[in-house]
Parts: C-alpha cells; structure tokens; sequence
C-alpha cells in the first residue's frame, strides 16, 4: 500500500474518533502532512482537500487543522462549503472555522447563500455566528433578495428575524426605486424600509397603471353622464305649444287630402 495513502487512513480513524463536543470529523486529500494521532499538532490536508463535521462541509486547495482537538479549522484556494445546520452556502478565497464558537471568518470575494430565504450576499469579507445566525458583510456589499438590491460598505443580516442594516454609501433598490441614506434599515419579510441620515431617493410610478386610473375615470364620467340624460324629466308643454301643435297637425292633414 502507498505509504501516503497508509497515512492518511490512519488519519482518518483517529478524526473520527475525536471526542471534542462530541463532534466527529471526517476528511479525504490527495496528500496530508503531520502527525496522527495527535490532536494538539498541525495538520495540513492538500490535492483536493474536504472535511466534514457534524455542522459543516468545506472543500478546498488546502485545508489545515490545529489548536486542541483540531478545534480551528483554516482553509485557502477555491473554498466552497455548506452549513448543515443552518442551510447556508458559501464560496470564498480563504477562511477559518472554531469549532467551538461556531463562527466562521470568510475572506476573499465572498459568496453567501442563505437558501432558507433566498438572499445572495457578496463582500470581500463575511463573519458567520452559526449560534446568533448573524452575518456581518464588510467592504463591497452586494445582497439581493426578491427585487431588493442592497449595496453599501458595512452591513448585518439577522436570518431569523430578516433584518438588514447597511451603512456607509448604504443604497437599496426595488425595481426602479432608489433609496439612499447614511443607515438603511430593511425587513426583509414585509419588504418595510427605514432610512436616516442624508436621504435621498427617487419613486417612478408605472405609467400601465396611470393608463389605467385615467380609462376607469372617463368610464365613470360617461356612466354618470348617460345617467343624468336618462334619469332628465321631459318639460310639460305651455297651453299655446299645445295649440299650435294641434293646428300644424290639422293643416298637414288637410294638404295630403
């Protein structure tokens, strides 16, 4: 058997056994460099690298594990992984997991996607409570969700509660409304928006409905019109209309005899 295969078997029988909040890790790698055995080293995994707990997934170039009981968890080039837990998807260049605080630190072109909710969110770096389900989005935040668009410097998104606050050039547009202000508060749920501090903004009305009001109110007009000429008593005839009216109808009579 290849020595290097041997190693990494190894390895894995003692990851598996590791008691620390009795989670249990398991790996595959091309190559792995350290000891086994011992849960206080270092411990690099490469060519192909992926781990599992009992609450994450991460694939990467190169994936290292130290501290006690391999309690931090690093990784670096082509990351993508999964929190089982929470159902939130991520891509990054780099990042640390502690397994016993549960936050992940992602940097490097982050992508996070909360599938519970349909929320995409981009930054260039993204720290994730696993036990609060808080993120905090820094530097070049993009974050869309049903017709929101968010962008700003700073933001931190509450998944249970669907709350989104931006700050720093904070921008929110829903289709072709634009809100602007130093804070932006969203609820994501009720789509209810809050701003303060220079706002600004811009609301277009569509113009299918405009053409719609202006039908409905010519409709109504020439309804209430037709009406009025309906609903008109017709004038009683004076004594002398009657009178002529009687002898125009006797003269037309006696020329057509």
């Amino acid at each position: 058997m290849n020595k290097r295969l041997f190693t990494v078997l190894i390895a894995l029988m003692c990851f598996a056994s590791l008691p620390l909040f009795a989670e249990k890790i398991a790996f595959t790698a091309g190559n792995m460099s350290g000891q086994a055995g011992d849960s206080s080293a270092t411990t690099t995994l490469s060519g192909g690298a992926f781990i599992q707990t009992t609450s994450i997934e991460i694939s990467a170039d190169e994936i290292e594990l130290s501290g006690d009981d391999y309690r931090i968890i690093k990784a670096k080039g082509n990351i993508s992984g999964k929190n089982l837990e929470t159902k939130m998807e991520f891509t990054c260049d780099q990042m640390s997991y502690d397994r016993e605080t549960k936050v992940a630190l992602l940097e490097g072109n982050v992508h996070l996607v909360d599938l519970d909710n349909d929320v995409k969110a981009d930054a260039q770096i993204i720290e994730y409570n696993q036990n609060t389900n808080i993120a905090v989005l820094q530097i070049g935040i993009n974050l869309t969700q049903k017709d929101n668009v968010c962008t700003g410097s700073y933001a931190v998104y509450q998944k249970n509660e669907q709350m989104l606050e931006l700050s720093g050039n904070a921008q929110v547009k829903q289709k072709e409304d634009v809100f602007r202000a130093q804070q932006i508060t969203l609820n994501l749920d009720t789509q209810s928006i809050t701003l303060s501090g220079n706002v600004k903004g811009s609301v277009t009305e569509s113009p299918k409905e405009e053409t719609k009001v202006e039908k409905a109110e010519g409709a109504e007009e020439s309804a209430e019109a037709g009406a009025e000429e309906d609903a008109a008593p017709e004038e009683e005839a004076s004594p002398e209309e009657e009178a002529a009216l009687q002898d125009a109808t006797l003269n037309k009579a006696g020329e057509e005899e």
